[in-house]
């Protein structure tokens, strides 16, 4: 149990551990490419752990020198082979939505499935447009829900609308389509996450992009490389939060993804009154990087959705944490995503901040938050999910009296020493 009391002025200059999209990305793609990828600052985390393992199942040679390096011996596409176990991505919902679109173009058959919170997530999303490039997949409920079983073989390009702004989804068919006959073309209704698209260029992939989609053109092969991770913007916005939540502080992230995709938080940020630099440094892998500021004072609220809710999807649990300390109303809206992630993330904020005194109502799309609140220590629960867990401990250090954080253990997904940063902070 993770149990966190209030928080005192600070001025800190910390790394967060290494973007979990992007780190899965590259064991993935460094699997399907020839020759050697080096993957640098890759966070340990536990996800990322499952897609190494389910690579190495599959016959891809990865070693690991130390905790956050790897060397993945790409063989190409036909250095995948059929795995003689079932396929097991624990809690990653990137992870097994990514490698569909890998194994249906792949000639063998494979059973992917994980954890509880896994085979309540829907899966038709991807499920049915592989379908419609000729992937034969099975599973629970007519392959709406894992465990699915994947027969993988000759794929067609298609031209796909998403119903939905999904990087998994659109990643899942980019994959597919390297093996697929002809181009295969996603379209979104508003723009979500690009590191695929940016990650298979730095790998040597042709694409092509505009008005609101992107296209990839099948058989085509990839070449190894270093990559390195950039600093998970996701996992910097919890310390971003706690800088604006006590009073006097201030947050400096160094080395942090600025990817444009992910960094609606800081928009938001800036727009409820805090102070917020953003100081490109370099760019990593196609992956634009920087150091970013972030300093408390008075904070008012704001409403938030449209495009906007892809650049910050991850990061809503704890913009509403912030915002039980704001001047007035926020409304989070377009977020119904939100009830398909690790826990219904809609419902599950909600309960736990009103668990400390919060005015919290839930919508059929999102929240409103009505501040500034007195937050009151409490017993609160992660329900197994990471972000649910690192935004209510973060919600103690605005708190009278102690906030003790039930299933903190689920926080490892992605930030493996937030505890001991967090305990710097109080």
């Amino acid at each position: 149990m993770l149990r966190v009391g209030r928080g005192k002025a600070f001025n800190k200059v910390l790394r967060v551990p290494g973007d979990k999209s992007i780190s899965h990305r590259a064991v993935m793609l460094g699997a399907i490419a020839d020759g050697t990828t080096r993957i640098e600052n890759f966070l340990p985390g536990d996800d990322c752990h499952h897609t190494i393992e389910c690579f190495q199942r599959l016959g891809v040679k990865i070693e690991r020198e130390g905790a956050t390096t790897l060397t993945v011996h790409g063989k190409g596409w036909k250095g995948l082979r059929e795995p003689d176990q079932c396929l097991d991505v624990g809690n990653s919902g990137t992870t097994i939505r990514l490698l569909l679109g890998i194994l249906a173009g792949s000639p063998f058959f494979s059973t992917v499935y994980g954890d509880a919170s896994i085979a309540r997530r829907p899966m038709a999303r991807v499920v049915e447009p592989l379908r419609r490039m000729g992937a034969r997949i099975d599973g629970r409920a007519g392959g709406r829900f894992a465990p699915l079983a994947v027969r993988g073989g000759e794929l067609k390009g298609i031209e796909y609308h998403s119903p939905v702004a999904s990087a998994q989804v659109k990643s899942c068919l980019l994959l597919a389509g390297l093996r697929a006959e002809g181009w295969t073309k996603v379209k979104e209704p508003h723009p979500s996450r690009d590191h695929t698209e940016r990650m298979l260029k730095a790998f040597g992939a042709e694409l092509s992009l505009g008005e609101g989609a992107v296209s990839v053109r099948g058989g085509q092969s990839l070449a190894g490389r270093h990559v390195r991770v950039p600093g998970d913007i996701s996992s910097a916005a919890f310390l971003f939060a706690a800088a604006l939540l006590v009073p006097g502080s201030r947050v400096t992230i160094r080395d942090v993804g600025i990817n444009p995709t992910r960094t609606g938080i800081l928009d938001v940020f800036r727009s409820m009154g805090a102070e917020v630099t953003v100081t490109p440094t370099d760019q990593w892998c196609g992956e634009p990087v920087g150091d970013v500021t972030v300093a408390g004072g008075p904070l008012r609220g704001v409403e938030v959705g449209g495009d906007l809710i892809p650049r910050l999807i991850d990061e809503i649990p704890v913009l509403a944490v912030v915002a039980t300390q704001a001047e007035g109303r926020t409304v989070i809206r377009d977020a119904a995503e939100l009830k398909v992630k690790e826990s219904n993330r809609i419902a599950t904020v909600a309960e736990e901040l009103r668990k400390m005194g919060a005015q919290v109502d839930e919508t059929s799309d999102g929240l409103i938050i009505e501040g500034p609140t007195s937050l009151q220590g409490a017993l609160l629960d992660s329900h197994g999910d990471h972000r649910i867990g690192m935004a209510m401990a973060v919600a103690g250090l605005a708190s009278e009296g102690e906030v003790r954080v039930k299933g903190a253990e689920a926080i490892s997904v992605s930030f493996p020493n937030f505890a001991e940063i967090l305990k710097e902070l109080e």
